[in-house]
C-alpha cells in the first residue's frame, strides 16, 4: 500500500503562522480521504521548519472501489432548472434518469454505476484545492503570481507510493525534488519516498518533525545548563517559537558583561526572551547570570555566530542601561502633569484624567481593606507615570514594572513601589495575583476604572471580539476578590467610579453601566467557576441566589456543593429537596391555591407533621443565627439531616387532603421547607440525580 508525502518549500515562514498552516492541511487532507472514502492506515502527520511544510499519510489503498448506488434528485413537482441542474452537477445524460416514488414523495433518481477509480487519479486532481484551502493568518502575493501564501512558495515535492504527482498549483508544478541551499536555492536533490528524504536531511543536521525538534532542543539546554551548574526557567511559548524558527539547531553558551546585572532583571530578560528569543540563565539562588543560552540554526565552528549575538544583546542592553539611569532618576511626582497630554483613549480623556478618578475610587476601596488613605492616593497618582520613560517605550510590556523599580530608586514606600509594580496583575486565568493589601486596591481600582469607561463608551466585547481586553480586566477582577478572600461591595463601586466620569463631565448612562456591566461580570465568574471543574447547573444556582457584592460567597458555596453532590451527603439534599418542589409545583398549578407564608402548627394532624416542622425551624434557627463565617460544609450537614423528616411525612402523609385547609397547611410547610434549604443555594437550579 503506497505512502503519500507532499512538501511545500517556501521562504522562511513566521513561527506565529506555522502551528496553523499545519492544523489547515492536515484537517484539509483527513476532510478530503473522508469524503472520498480513502482508507489509509494513520490519521497523518504535519510537519514543520522554518522553510519546509509537509504532510505524510501512510499505507493508503491504491484503488477505490465504489459501489452502485441510487442518487436522488429533486421532487418531480420542482421546476424544470432543478432537473437541468442535477443532470448537469452529476454530468449525466436526461435519459439516465427516472422517477421513483419515496416516503417523502415522488422524485428523479439516476443510478450511479460501480466504479474503480485510482487515489492517484484523485490526488492529482483535488491536491491544488486542498492547498488553496488553508487558511493563512497573513499572507503575500508577489512578483505577477496570484498565489497567496505565507511566504513565497517555492517548490512543490510530491510522491505516491514512489510515483511522482503531476499537478499544477498556480505557478508551480509538482516535482519529486527539492532545494537543499535554502540560501541560495541552487542546490537540489531528487527523492523517491519519505523515508529516504527524511534519513538524508537527518544527515544533513536538519530535524524535520518540529516535536522531535522540540524535545531536542529542551534536552540540549538542560544538558548545558547542568554542565555550567546554571538554572534555566524554560518558556513555553518561546520554546516554541524557537523550535519553528530552526531546523537544525545548535546550542550556544553565550555571555554578556557583568555591569549589566545592575539593571532590574526584568529588563535584562525581556531583552534575552522577547527580543532576541535567547534563554536566560540563573545561579541555584535563582539570581540572574551573565549566560544565556541561543538556540542557532547551523554550527558555528568559527565562533562567529556566538560573537555576533553577545554583540548584539550587549548593544540593546546599553541602551537600556541608559535609559534605566536616565528615567530612575526623573520625579514621578513631578512628572503627573505630563499626563494631561497623554491620551488615555478617545472619549475617556487623559491618562492625567484617570489618575484623578483612580485616585477617589481607591481612597473608597482602601475603607474595604483598611488601609492608608493618604498612601492609597499617592500611589494612585503615581502609577501611571513611567508610560512617559524611554524604558517602557523601548518595552512596553514592563508598564509597571518599572514604575515600581522607578519609585523604589526615589524613596516612595515598599507597600506603594510593590502596588505599581503589581497593578495590572492578574492578566489572566493562570499568572499570579498582588497579594498585599495596597497592591489589592490599586490593580481593583485600575481594572474598574477601565471597565466602566469602556461600558460608558459603548465598546462592550462582542461575541468574538475584544479588543480592549476587557474580558482579562473583568476576569482579573474576579480574581483579586476570590483568590485573596476579600469581599467588596462592587456595586457602590461601579456607582462611584461612574459618579467621576460624570464629575470630569463623561455624559454616561448610569442604570445602562450598572446592568451590562453586572451581567458582563457574572458572565465571567461563570466562565472562572466552569474552569475550577464546578457542575453548570450549581455555577447557575449559586449566581442566581446571590448579588455581585458576594462573589465570594457564590463562589465558596458553589465549590463545597460541587465536592459533595455526588457523596451521600449530596444526594441526601437534592433527593429531599426535589420530593418537596416537584409536589409543591405539582399542586401550585391549581391557580386557585394561594400561599402566604404560614404554617399553622394547630392543624397538624400528626407527629410527622409536627418531626418536620420542628426540623426545619431548626435549619431556620442555624442560618438566621449564622454569620459571615458560616461553614459551608456544615451547612450542607445540617440540611441533609433533615432527610429522615423529610422521607418520614413523604412515607406516611397524604399532602392533598380532602380538607382545603389541611391540604393548604401541608402545602405551606413544604413551602417552608424549600426556601429553608435555599438559604444556603437556589436548589431548584440544581438538576435531580
Amino acid at each position: 500500500m503506497p505512502d503519500l508525502f507532499l512538501e511545500l518549500f517556501s521562504e522562511e515562514i513566521p513561527s506565529n503562522l506555522q502551528k496553523n498552516a499545519r492544523n489547515n492541511l492536515l484537517q484539509n487532507f483527513r476532510d478530503f480521504f473522508e469524503q472520498e472514502k480513502i482508507i489509509h492506515k494513520s490519521g497523518g502527520k504535519v510537519f514543520s521548519t522554518p522553510n519546509r511544510l509537509i504532510i505524510l499519510f501512510d499505507r493508503i489503498d491504491a484503488e477505490i472501489h465504489r459501489k452502485s448506488e441510487y442518487i436522488r434528485g429533486p421532487n418531480i413537482n420542482a421546476p424544470e432548472k432543478a432537473l437541468d441542474g442535477f443532470i448537469k452537477s452529476n454530468r449525466i445524460e436526461k435519459k439516465n434518469v427516472f422517477e421513483k416514488q419515496t416516503e417523502k414523495g415522488k422524485f428523479y433518481f439516476f443510478k450511479k454505476p460501480s466504479q474503480k477509480i485510482q487515489t492517484i487519479d484523485l490526488l492529482n486532481k483535488n491536491i491544488p484545492d486542498l492547498l488553496r484551502k488553508i487558511s493563512w493568518k497573513k499572507s503575500m502575493k508577489w512578483g505577477d503570481f496570484d498565489l497567496y501564501w505565507g511566504r513565497p512558495l517555492k517548490s512543490i515535492l510530491a510522491i505516491f507510493g514512489n510515483i511522482k504527482l503531476n499537478f499544477k498549483f498556480h505557478h508551480l508544478r509538482s516535482s519529486n525534488s527539492t532545494f537543499l541551499d535554502k540560501e541560495f536555492e541552487e542546490k537540489t536533490k531528487v527523492f523517491s519516498n519519505y523515508k529516504s528524504y527524511e534519513s538524508y536531511l537527518k544527515k544533513s543536521g536538519i530535524i524535520i518533525d518540529h516535536n522531535k525538534r522540540k524535545k531536542f532542543i529542551e534536552k540540549e539546554l538542560s544538558k548545558i545548563s547542568n554542565k555550567k551548574n546554571l538554572e534555566i526557567q524554560i518558556n513555553d511559548k518561546l520554546l516554541d517559537e524557537v523550535t519553528n524558527i530552526v531546523e537544525s539547531p545548535k546550542i550556544l553558551n553565550c555571555k554578556f558583561d557583568q555591569k549589566f546585572l545592575k539593571i532590574p532583571k526584568e529588563i535584562l530578560i525581556i531583552t534575552m526572551q522577547h527580543h532576541q528569543k535567547y534563554f536566560p540563565t540563573f545561579d541555584k539562588k535563582n539570581n540572574l547570570t551573565n549566560n544565556f543560552l541561543v538556540v542557532a540554526n547551523m554550527r558555528d565552528q568559527k565562533g562567529f555566530i556566538k560573537l555576533g549575538n553577545e554583540r548584539v544583546v550587549e548593544a540593546r542592553l546599553n541602551d537600556a542601561q541608559f535609559f534605566w539611569q536616565k528615567n530612575k532618576s526623573q520625579s514621578l511626582v513631578k512628572q503627573v502633569s505630563k499626563l494631561k497630554k497623554m491620551n488615555y483613549f478617545k472619549g475617556l480623556g487623559t491618562y492625567f484624567d484617570k489618575i484623578q478618578r483612580m485616585r477617589k475610587l481607591s481612597s473608597l476601596i482602601s475603607d474595604e481593606l483598611l488601609i492608608s488613605k493618604e498612601k492609597i492616593e499617592i500611589t494612585s497618582s503615581i502609577c501611571k507615570v513611567d508610560l512617559l520613560s524611554d524604558l517602557v517605550g523601548e518595552f512596553p510590556e514592563l508598564q509597571g514594572v518599572m514604575g515600581g523599580y522607578f519609585a523604589a530608586a526615589q524613596g516612595f514606600d515598599k507597600d506603594i513601589c510593590l502596588a505599581i509594580s503589581e497593578h495590572y496583575l492578574p492578566t489572566g486565568l493562570e499568572n499570579r495575583i498582588p497579594k498585599k493589601s495596597y497592591s489589592i486596591a490599586l490593580s481593583l481600582t485600575d481594572k474598574l476604572d477601565t471597565l466602566v469607561g469602556f461600558f460608558g463608551i459603548e465598546l462592550k466585547p462582542s461575541s468574538s471580539k475584544d479588543p480592549y481586553a476587557l474580558r482579562r480586566a473583568a476576569i482579573g477582577l474576579i480574581r483579586l476578590v476570590l483568590e485573596n478572600g476579600k469581599e467588596f461591595k462592587i456595586r457602590d463601586l461601579i456607582n462611584y467610579s461612574i459618579l467621576l466620569y460624570r464629575e470630569q463631565k463623561f455624559e454616561f448612562d448610569t442604570k445602562a453601566i450598572q446592568k451590562d456591566l453586572i451581567e458582563f461580570l457574572n458572565d465571567r465568574l461563570k466562565n472562572y467557576m466552569k474552569e475550577k471543574g464546578i457542575r453548570q447547573d450549581i455555577i447557575e444556582a449559586a449566581i442566581s441566589s446571590y448579588n455581585i457584592d458576594q462573589i465570594l460567597k457564590i463562589y465558596n458555596k458553589a465549590v463545597v456543593l460541587n465536592k459533595l453532590i455526588s457523596k451521600e451527603i449530596g444526594k441526601d439534599i437534592i433527593s429531599s429537596y426535589k420530593r418537596a418542589s416537584n409536589i409543591l409545583s405539582s399542586e401550585l398549578q391549581d391557580k386557585s391555591i394561594e400561599l402566604n407564608n404560614s404554617t399553622e402548627p394547630d392543624l397538624f394532624k400528626n407527629e410527622y407533621e409536627k418531626n418536620l416542622y420542628t426540623k426545619i425551624n431548626e435549619i431556620r434557627k442555624y442560618f438566621t443565627n449564622v454569620n459571615k463565617d458560616e461553614n459551608y460544609e456544615n451547612s450542607l450537614k445540617i440540611l441533609a439531616s433533615a432527610k429522615k423528616e423529610i422521607f418520614d411525612f413523604f412515607d406516611n402523609v397524604i399532602v392533598n387532603d380532602n380538607d382545603e385547609f389541611i391540604k393548604k397547611n401541608r402545602l405551606e410547610l413544604l413551602q417552608m421547607l424549600c426556601k429553608s434549604f435555599n438559604n444556603y443555594i437556589n436548589f431548584s437550579s440544581i438538576e435531580s440525580l
